[in-house]
């Protein structure tokens, strides 16, 4: 089956089952020469009844409908062995009368057992039109079973039924106020040109409802939360900056602002020149000063850890030795030209 069929076939039974109460599994009364028409072509009943639907199905046929098959005779036997299958629908019927009377009479002018009617006699077909609520199965012109669409009197009584549901919630809705269902929200009084609920209690709290504009116009602006912060006041090498938005500088080597105090130790080995084991700024033990200066400059260096006071002591002592071996070294240099001298002299 295609699917846009099957779609217009669950809409159609979609109806049924909100405007009638029809429910599943659909009762399905099938017709003696409906049976007949599916057996020529080798068809499963069954399915194509269940795919009409769009559902589970209980097929029925009624006892008139099976004596016209056994009127058939032998040819008619596969056919009746299909017939039997179905659930058997009692008429009432003591002697047999015509198959379409008999569905006729079963189904009724309301169709209240809510049956679904499969069926291939036209004349049955056009007699039941007019009867609403009354799903029809039939083979069309091509062959094929299809669900016939809604009638106008179908149509016409599901309106009905509708309005008549819509008016009965019109009617549950009689009499209640807006608001009524509320705590305190019946009767309101006008206070200082407010409404407050006359029925509010005193525990429960009175609730003011502005019978002017429901809110006040306000000066729009940023949101704060999204605005950048204002910088708070820092120390700068040891002096205090506002946040002006201006770039901080670092202080240069040889410039007295940002130095920071020095203890008497460390103050006392700076004060030394660089050859006796002294520091520089830059924290060098010994070296020379210009290129220190203009290396600091350039390139931060790792500034070294100072020495202790045995250090110190150790460098100055070896300090010591080596003055003494150089004045040594001057004197044995004179001696040894003034004894040249003398033996030039002799010499002469």
């Amino acid at each position: 089956m295609r699917q846009k069929r099957a779609k217009t076939y669950k809409r159609v039974m979609a109806l049924y089952v909100q405007a009638f109460g029809f429910r599943q599994p659909y009762q399905v009364l099938v017709s003696n020469d409906l049976i007949a028409s599916t057996a020529a072509q080798a068809l499963d009943i069954r399915k194509g009844l269940s795919l009409c639907v769009q559902g589970e199905i209980k097929p029925m046929i009624t006892q008139c409908c099976i004596e016209a098959l056994y009127a058939l005779g032998k040819p008619g036997q596969p056919i009746v062995n299909v017939a039997k299958t179905f659930e058997r629908r009692r008429c009432n019927h003591r002697e047999a009368i015509a198959p379409d009377e008999c569905i006729k009479d079963v189904v009724g002018p309301t169709n209240k057992h809510r049956y679904v009617l499969a069926l291939q006699s036209p004349t049955l077909l056009s007699a039941l039109d007019p009867i609403p609520g009354l799903p029809i199965i039939h083979f069309n012109p091509r062959g094929v079973l299809v669900l016939s669409p809604p009638g106008t009197a179908t149509v016409r009584e599901k309106n009905r039924v509708e309005e008549e549901r819509r008016m009965e919630g019109g009617k549950v809705l009689e009499g209640v106020v807006d608001g009524g269902n509320v705590v305190g929200g019946g009767d309101t009084v006008d206070v200082g040109g407010s409404r407050v609920g006359a029925g509010v209690g005193a525990g429960v709290g009175a609730s003011v409802v502005a019978a002017g504009p429901s809110r006040r116009s306000r000066v729009k602006g940023p949101n704060p939360l999204s605005m950048k912060k204002k910088k708070t006041t820092a120390a700068l090498g040891g002096a205090e900056a506002v946040g002006t938005g201006k770039k901080r500088t670092r202080p240069e080597a040889g410039s007295a602002e940002g130095a920071r105090p020095l203890d008497g130790d460390r103050a006392e080995r700076l004060d030394r020149p660089n050859g006796e084991g002294g520091a520089n700024e830059e924290g060098e033990v010994g070296g020379d000063g210009d290129g220190d200066g203009a290396d600091g400059r350039r390139k931060k260096k790792r500034r070294r850890r100072a020495k202790g006071a045995v250090a110190s002591a150790i460098a100055e002592i070896r300090a010591e030795q080596l003055e003494s071996a150089q004045r040594s070294g001057r004197g044995g240099d004179g001696g040894d030209g003034g004894d040249g001298d003398g033996s030039g002299g002799e010499s002469d």
